[in-house]
């Protein structure tokens, strides 16, 4: 999204034991009847109905991948960041809403995995799903920070950082040591939208294309999102994907039904990984005739094209 407006500060990060979201979301063996979509098995995340929420909340997808949650109380945006660690290098993707410290939360996730891992060394890469406000407010904290690479904002620096020499079409590999992710251009909602997929968990990590919330097409770049959409589909039919995490939720528990815009709280949020069936419902809605000009609602998400802004 591309908002900017910020709530009040909250108290200090809150980190929530692991959880087994993989067992909640993991496909079925070969050969086995096919099984049901299972969402989630993150503890509650903090949603803003309570006046104790701390600014940020942690949960552990495994030892090697955290979820970040902002608070909707310090933003109405309350974006999730996601940090991947491999032996020899960690990716932090997105740096929040503003109006709370990110770093010290980095920090003692990575100092935690250093000490699990005899003091290891570890070089951070920061990066973003895309360019809008409530994805890079906080990059400025690590910009001293040592053995830190933050990666630019426009296509070309994106390009440049992961060596994709034809963008979009390109995907590149990176290796964080032990572990691959795999950068995918998807641009159309902003021009240097990414979607990282982690083989290792088979995880997709989606941004602001696809999320359980308002998948916002700006008219002059409806084009480009649904190209994006198409190669993501094609992406999804040769590798496995167990469940897509974006960077918001904006749909309450009740299929389709979204909170107002820049709602102050989340009470009954949907859960927020996404079955993998949707990016082929995406790819459907995107190519039917008006789509562009047509708010068109789904159970996991909606479509909504923005008419093109007034010049100034």
């Amino acid at each position: 999204m591309n908002r900017f407006p910020g709530n009040r500060r909250m108290h200090r990060a809150h980190v929530v034991p692991r959880v087994a979201l993989l067992a909640a979301i993991i496909a079925c063996l070969p050969g086995a009847a096919p099984q049901p979509f299972q969402p989630r098995r993150f503890a509650p995340w903090i949603d803003g109905t309570s006046a104790t929420d701390p600014e940020l909340q942690v949960q552990m997808i495994d030892p090697d991948t955290a979820v970040i949650r902002q608070s909707v109380l310090t933003n109405f945006e309350a974006p999730f960041l996601y940090l991947v660690f491999g032996k020899d290098k960690a990716l932090l993707l997105d740096t929040g809403a503003g109006n709370v410290r990110i770093r010290p939360t980095v920090d003692r996730l990575i100092t935690a995995w250093q000490q699990r891992h005899q003091g290891r060394r570890i070089r951070l890469i920061v990066a973003h799903s895309h360019s809008h406000g409530d994805h890079h407010a906080g990059d400025s904290e690590f910009s001293d920070r040592p053995d830190t690479t933050v990666v630019g904002l426009k296509p070309e620096e994106v390009a440049a950082a992961f060596g994709l020499s034809a963008w979009p079409e390109q995907t590149a590999r990176l290796d964080l040591g032990g572990r691959a992710v795999e950068i995918i251009p998807t641009p159309g909602h902003e021009p240097a939208h990414i979607m990282v997929y982690d083989a290792r968990t088979q995880l997709l990590f989606s941004g602001d294309m696809l999320y359980p919330g308002r998948l916002y097409v700006p008219a002059a770049r409806f084009a480009d999102f649904r190209a994006s959409a198409e190669r993501l589909a094609a992406f999804a039919r040769t590798h496995p994907i167990k469940a897509l995490l974006g960077a918001h939720i904006e749909l309450t528990s009740t299929p389709g039904q979204d909170y107002a815009m820049e709602a102050p709280t989340h009470p009954a949020e949907r859960p927020l990984p996404l079955s993998p069936a949707v990016i082929e419902e995406l790819r459907m809605a995107l190519a039917r005739p008006g789509a562009a000009e047509t708010i068109d609602r789904h159970a996991d998400f909606i479509l909504y094209p923005r008419p093109a802004r007034p010049a100034p």
